[in-house]
Formats: C-alpha cells, sequence, structure tokens
C-alpha cells in the first residue's frame, strides 16, 4: 500500500511509566487537542491497535513508513531501546534525503516531547528542541482530577497546534523512504518445567 496513514506516529520506550502515562491521559488528550485545531482529525498510531494475528515488527515499521511525523516521548530508557533507536533512526535518514534538519532547513520530522530526565541522554538525543512535559509526568488516573490536569490540557493544546503547522510542511510520500531495521522481536524465554 502506497501513500500516507497516519498523520503522527508516537515512538516512546516500554520501560517506566511512559507507557502507563501515554494510555492514561496524553493519546486521549492529544486526539481531542487536534480534533479542536483540524478537520477532519488528524490519525495519530500507536502500537496498542494491533489487531490480533498480525507480525507486530512489520505492523510497526509499515506504521512508521506510512506517518508523516514521528512524536518522539523522551526518556533515558528510549535511547536503551533498539526499537526505538530504528524508529527514530529512520525518520532522521528520511529527512536527510529531503534535505531537512539541517542549517538551511531546520525543521524535521521529529518532535520531541521530555517525558524524564535529560540529563543522561546521549549527545544526539540533545540536539533537538523539545516540549517539556516533566512537570506533567504523572501517569496515574486520579492525575486527571487534579488542577493541575488543566495546565496539561493546556500545554497538550499548545502541542498540537506545533503538530497541526508541521503537516503543513510535509512532502508527499515516496516509495524509496528509508528503513533502519528494526532488531529480533525478542521472545520470553521458555518456563523451566519442574523436576519430578
Amino acid at each position: 500500500m502506497s501513500g500516507y496513514k497516519f498523520d503522527f506516529f508516537i515512538s516512546y520506550a516500554r520501560r517506566g511509566s511512559v507507557q502507563k502515562w501515554l494510555l492514561n491521559h496524553f493519546h486521549q488528550k492529544l486526539l481531542e487537542c487536534l480534533a479542536d485545531q483540524l478537520a477532519p482529525t488528524p490519525k495519530v498510531y500507536v502500537d496498542r491497535e494491533m489487531a490480533r494475528a498480525v507480525h507486530w515488527p512489520s505492523s510497526l515499521q509499515h506504521a512508521l513508513r506510512h506517518s508523516k511525523i514521528m512524536i518522539q516521548l523522551l526518556t533515558p530508557h528510549y535511547f536503551e531501546s533498539r526499537w526505538c533507536m530504528a524508529e527514530w533512526y529512520s525518520m532522521l535518514e528520511r529527512e536527510k534525503v529531503l534535505g531537512m534538519a539541517n542549517p538551511g532547513q531546520p525543521m524535521g520530522l521529529v518532535y520531541p516531547i521530555l517525558y524524564s530526565d535529560s540529563d543522561n541522554f546521549p549527545p544526539e538525543g540533545k540536539e533537538r528542541s523539545w516540549q517539556n512535559f516533566k512537570e506533567f509526568a504523572n501517569p496515574d488516573p486520579p492525575y486527571q482530577e487534579t488542577r493541575e490536569f488543566v495546565y496539561f490540557h493546556r500545554e497538550v493544546n499548545r502541542v498540537a497546534a506545533d503538530l497541526v503547522d508541521l503537516l503543513k510542511q510535509v512532502p508527499p510520500w515516496r516509495p524509496d523512504w528509508p528503513d533502519v531495521d528494526p532488531p529480533n522481536p525478542v521472545l520470553p524465554p521458555p518456563v523451566p518445567m519442574p523436576r519430578f
């Protein structure tokens, strides 16, 4: 299949609390705020929406290849995940092909959101300006009942406005987008059988 299927692809590491935050708060709030900014509502890919029996490495690669912009949720584990690195490097290679994210054209196709840390990121993880969400990094559902959640909504709305602006500069889809091969799926070791 050719062409774009998604406007945004959310790339994140599964360790720590960022996945819980994404699923409990950020994803739904982003969809709401994007709907307030643009019609029809932009499509956002999160890997929790895969159908059963799908080969998930291929599904992830296909979704990224057919997404316009990558939203990067930055944590220390992001830079330790070979999957996240494959996603990120694939988008960086796409930017190179297009002549983006350089002195002549500083805007790119990767939109970083800082969830935690930043002191321990590698140098290449600090080269782009990010939206700082560290003060909103509460993954628990009761957070939605707090006063701070009003400020969280305001910040996500700003992100949505930025993302809608970025959509305006996305070039047409090309079948030759570069892919950085992801690692082989990690399979859990078999459970040892008790010996009688």
